[in-house]
């Protein structure tokens, strides 16, 4: 389409010196990593005159225009430049300032008009608008040195890793109604350091930081994937709390999507009116159960689009971690469709041979270049090798949630306890397969919406039994193998399932019975944190030692946590009934003093202070298989844990 006339002639860089031949060969190899530096919005000079460098990749584009709220939205006015061979148009604009919203028109061939947001936009209108806005990324000062010389020193593997996943939008809100009563990045900033530094959380994950025009998809259906979204304010609004965080020792994960994005028409799909990001084909490109596109993984450019975007997220916004959402879904060509709704590969199988290599160059690219930062798959199957490295034919990533723990912890915990002797293996099962990947044992914001109930509301028995099954459970997870994960509001037992349009219940902290939960995981994370025998070996047999396992007609499990200098180990006694079990003897591993750390039964916990010795000296005796044990009274429903060398 040519341009009309009257339309403003507009000075170009000189040569296009802000995309280069280079740029473009890169970008066509899947390779330009910095492509988001050129892609986009880019507040620059040319000639001396200040104004705003535009690009966007749009291939099957007839032209181009950008318009904006800096030309009262002329639809005529800006036509862009198409660079040769690359699908890439470009255009300065002079006078275009910081803050300013604006919008690719994209015409196609068959004479439509595509109304776009800017695909590398890092600031964008709030919803619902669903303009871009011109940002420039350039001005703010980090003061987190310290924090990456900490991170980056030995293996994260034998680090402490608490994460505490959260929604901003209804972790806590403003008595108010402007703006729903979200607090800004800022403020939550501010509140939920002090809320982590107590409760001894190492990590903090955030769900729906990139921009998403849908509150109820919690940021799953992302439309602006280089954009922190505007509900909670700037992306140096956002800066400002991931170095906060990080001044105080708090690493950030984010929730990171490149499994599928939105229908929505200012969004990705069908970019140009075409399908782009996506695959061409239904059956590959779309997912029918979600109502969202599929990237097109085996697309050079969009590989590029993902991966310079994890990166980005890493460079330009310091994050520590990237969780990767719904990673079955992308290595199963077949999942969640119906027998004729899929493609198989060209081997005939079921696995998504582009994905699968996405996730090696993924994985190989961010973990190379940042060895401190950590990528962890949400990978609910057997897949295996997912934390195993590309060149041993494993997908790289750092961690794997273990969705096959998660699920036989709450189906067993949701046993009334008259039932959980003949599912007794349920929680021994995980230990058979831990060494097989580096696991982060999650309880999620899934496990408590979509009537699952809350976690201390999965318990069985009347109130104050849900209460003492909910600590034993906990206890059982944080002294388990693997780093942890637990999701906002469970760490005081919230009794109603999550929303997202409200803020956690945290009235109910003036109840005993949550008070006392609170209480008891300051005092679990403590003990986790200041304990390497607790997370040093989490993947090495070496580091795990049952006691017993098959106790089964009295539902009591027994183990043993090792440190590598053999010093400070963690015996650990669960006692999954409502009985009472009177002057009972443990097995345990050497004479000597068993130091008492925890006993949830405390009254202060919300127990029935069933009282546990503060020391207790190993005798001889065979128990267990073990020549040694020791004896006290466990409590019903009660978790006791002793430090020993």
């Amino acid at each position: 389409m040519a341009a009309k006339k009257g339309a403003k002639k507009v000075e170009k860089p000189a040569e296009n010196i802000f995309i280069s031949e280079d740029d473009r060969y890169l970008f066509g190899q899947g390779t330009h990593y910095d492509i988001y530096k050129k892609l986009g919005a880019h507040v620059t000079e040319v000639g001396g005159k200040k104004g705003v460098f535009f690009a966007v990749w749009a291939p099957h584009a007839a032209a181009v225009h950008v318009i904006g709220s800096f030309n009262d939205w002329n639809e005529d006015q800006y036509l862009m430049e198409r660079l040769p061979e690359s699908g890439i148009f470009t255009l300065f604009i002079k006078g275009v300032n910081v803050g300013d919203y604006y919008k690719f028109l994209i015409h196609t061939p068959s004479g439509e008009k595509l109304y776009k947001a800017d695909p590398f936009a890092n600031y964008a209108e709030l919803r619902p608008g669903t303009a871009s806005r011109v940002y420039d990324l350039n001005n703010f000062e980090w003061n987190d040195a310290a924090w990456f010389e900490k991170r980056d020193k030995g293996s994260v593997f034998e680090k402490p890793m608490a994460i505490y996943e959260c929604h901003i939008g209804s972790w806590m809100r403003h008595p108010v109604p402007e703006n729903e009563g979200f607090y800004n990045y800022r403020e939550f900033a501010d509140r939920i350091l002090e809320y982590l530094k107590e409760m001894k959380f190492t990590h903090l994950e955030l769900m729906g930081i990139a921009e998403h025009p849908f509150d109820g998809s919690w940021g799953y259906q992302v439309t602006g994937y280089y954009a922190p979204t505007s509900r909670y304010g700037t992306p140096d609004d956002f800066r400002y709390l991931v170095d906060l965080m990080h001044q105080n020792g708090i690493g950030i994960i984010l929730d990171w999507v490149p499994a599928h994005f939105p229908r929505d028409a200012h969004g990705l799909a069908n970019f140009d009116g075409q399908p782009l990001y996506e695959h061409p084909d239904s059956r590959l490109g779309e997912h029918p159960d979600w109502g969202t596109k599929i990237f097109n993984y085996g697309m050079s450019e969009v590989k590029n689009f993902l991966i310079a975007n994890a990166l980005f997220w890493v460079r330009e916004f310091h994050v520590d971690g990237l969780r990767v959402d719904a990673v079955a879904s992308m290595l199963y060509l077949d999942y969640g469709k119906k027998d004729g709704a899929w493609v198989a590969n060209k081997y005939g199988g079921n696995e998504n041979l582009e994905a699968i290599e996405f996730f090696k160059h993924l994985n190989s690219v961010v973990r190379g270049a940042y060895p401190g930062v950590c990528t962890i798959a949400e990978e609910s199957t057997a897949w295996p090798k997912v934390t195993a490295a590309p060149e041993e034919d494993g997908l790289g990533f750092t961690f794997k949630w273990n969705m096959g723990w998660m699920h036989d912890f709450c189906e067993y915990m949701k046993l009334d306890p008259y039932f959980r002797k003949n599912n007794h293996y349920k929680l021994t099962f995980a230990m058979s397969y831990n060494s097989s990947e580096n696991y982060i044992l999650p309880l999620s914001h899934d496990e408590v919406v979509h009537l699952k109930c809350s976690m201390v509301n999965k318990m069985p028995g009347y109130q104050v039994d849900k209460y003492a099954n909910l600590r034993v459970g906990y206890t059982y997870m944080f002294t388990h193998s693997g780093k942890k994960l637990l999701f906002m509001g469970q760490e005081f037992a919230q009794e109603r399932e999550w929303c997202e349009e409200r803020e956690l219940d945290w009235y109910m902290l003036e109840n005993h019975l949550n008070r006392g939960m609170s209480d008891f995981m300051k005092e679990l994370l403590g003990i986790y944190n200041k304990y390497p025998a607790l997370y040093e070996l989490d993947k090495d047999w070496g580091g795990f030692e049952w006691m017993n396992a098959d106790d089964k007609d009295r539902s009591i499990y027994s183990y043993v946590r090792k440190s590598k200098n053999g010093k400070n180990n963690i015996l650990v006694v669960l006692n999954m009934t409502p009985m009472r079990r009177e002057n009972i003897w443990i097995g345990v591993p050497k004479k000597g003093k068993y130091k008492l750390l925890l006993n949830s039964d405390e009254q202060r916990f919300g127990g029935n202070a069933g009282a546990i010795p503060k020391t207790i000296t190993a005798v001889e005796g065979e128990c267990d298989g073990r020549e040694n044990h020791i004896e006290f009274t466990l409590p019903a429903y009660g978790a006791a844990v002793f430090a020993f060398s």
